[in-house]
């Protein structure tokens, strides 16, 4: 199937199906994989409803119940941000910070047309919260959540582009939504559509659109990263999630690559030495004072001869520094792993779920060996060897509790008799066991 241009589908929730699936798109894992993620631009039309994520109501219950505080909200009008000290005040008695948000600020900043921005949702609003985290482990790519809730007949922000996915959950009113393709496609975090302000302002104004549709309550608009975009709400109050994927790329995992490489190379004596006096001057040419001919050793002091007519296994005289560094760390980066770096990476970028502390306390000290418990959700665990990884840190573990373990991360414990209460009294404490619903 060609997805060279948007398609416009219709979707009824699948039994059993992922978020992907059954909330977002009438397409299969594996067709959006392959015709759709990265690629185009794609609308859903009633793909689901979504009044169990978010409302109005959770819209004004954030505002002025919550004692949120910046940066949890933004406020744009015109294309521009407001300042936070004109819509954030003092908590009152009690209290002393002094940017939260001020409610009636806030409803006249929106009643003259300015738009809130609700941000990191996935931090804020539980069913939010629960459907970031499923999609999240879903593409295995890291998933936050913002809201925009634009006044009657107004523009949001001009056109732009992300750096990350998007999915577009419209949840109240109307919004017209003018799409382009990229002027850079497939931007990196640090290529921000602000280094292409022009070519971004020269397409929106003069290329025919990809797409110019608008939004209702239950579409989903999926737009890859560079793609550019612009919207404005009609004719009321419009509410619009959007799922911002921060996509792992090739180039990321050429810095975890490199970022091992390095590592290695921290162990290799050679690697370590000083550079020359004059390291400014012609160092890095062909021949240079630090040339392969000519390296010192740690002191200062020539190191012992190579085999003749060769240093470090090179013809004498045959390059720079830069060309044994390069060597060195091409060699270095043949044998690296980045995996474990990249893992890192990956673990850090969400949180896990939940946790209460005193229904852990209590689970602890009423342990016994039918007491149902369960694997936090969206730990990210890792077994190596005898060492377990998760968000919440790691665990060593002797060889005798390695088989209950992975029956825990492969979904066959039920009871904390299942593992042993050692064991299980042990993994509640680090926060990787919680108690499970009967």
């Amino acid at each position: 199937m060609s997805m060279t241009r948007t398609e416009l589908r219709d979707s009824g929730a699948r039994q059993g199906a992922g978020i992907l699936e059954s909330r977002l798109t009438s397409l299969g894992r594996e067709e959006f994989a392959r015709d759709v993620w990265g690629r185009t631009a794609a609308l859903t039309r009633g793909a689901d409803d979504f009044s169990d994520v978010f409302s109005t109501a959770a819209v004004d219950d954030l505002i002025s119940r919550r004692g949120l505080r910046t940066p949890f909200l933004r406020v744009a009008k015109d294309g521009s941000t407001l300042p936070e000290s004109s819509f954030t005040a003092p908590a009152g008695v009690g209290a002393t910070v002094a940017d939260q948000l001020d409610d009636t600020a806030l409803w006249r900043a929106f009643e003259g047309g300015a738009t809130l921005v609700l941000q990191a949702l996935h931090r804020t609003w539980e069913p939010v919260a629960e459907l970031v985290s499923a999609l999240g482990r879903e593409l295995g790519h890291p998933v936050q959540a913002n809201a925009y809730v634009t006044p009657p007949q107004n523009r949001g922000f001009d056109a732009h582009y992300d750096v990350h996915d998007v999915f577009v959950l419209q949840i109240e009113g109307t919004k017209r939504w003018v799409v382009h393709e990229p002027v850079l496609p497939d931007p990196l975090r640090d290529q921000p559509w602000t280094g292409h302000r022009a070519a971004v302002a020269e397409r929106a104004a003069h290329d025919a659109p990809h797409l110019d549709t608008t939004l209702r309550p239950g579409d989903v608009l999926y737009l890859p990263r560079g793609w550019l975009h612009s919207a404005q709400a009609r004719g009321e109050v419009s509410v619009h999630l959007t799922l911002g994927v921060h996509v792992w790329t090739r180039y990321a995992l050429a810095e975890h690559l490199v970022r091992a490489a390095l590592a290695d190379l921290a162990d290799d004596p050679s690697m370590r030495r000083s550079l020359p006096l004059g390291a400014g001057g012609p160092l890095l040419e062909a021949g240079g004072p630090d040339s392969v001919n000519g390296t010192a050793g740690p002191s200062g002091v020539p190191d012992a001869p190579d085999a003749p007519g060769t240093v470090n296994g090179r013809a004498n005289g045959s390059g720079s520094a830069t060309d044994l560094v390069r060597e060195r760390l091409l060699a270095a980066v043949a044998d690296a792993d980045p995996a474990p770096s990249f893992h890192r990476a990956h673990r850090s970028l969400a949180r896990p779920a939940p946790l209460g502390p005193l229904a852990q306390l209590a689970a602890l000290n009423s342990l016994g060996p039918a007491s149902p418990v369960r694997l936090r959700e969206a730990l990210e665990p890792r077994l190596e060897g005898t060492r377990l990884f998760t968000r919440v840190g790691y665990l060593d573990f002797p060889a005798d509790d390695l088989v209950p373990v992975a029956r825990l991360l492969g979904g066959q414990v039920r009871t904390a008799g299942d593992l042993g209460l050692d064991l299980a009294g042990r993994l509640l404490r680090a926060g990787v066991l919680v108690p499970a619903d009967r």
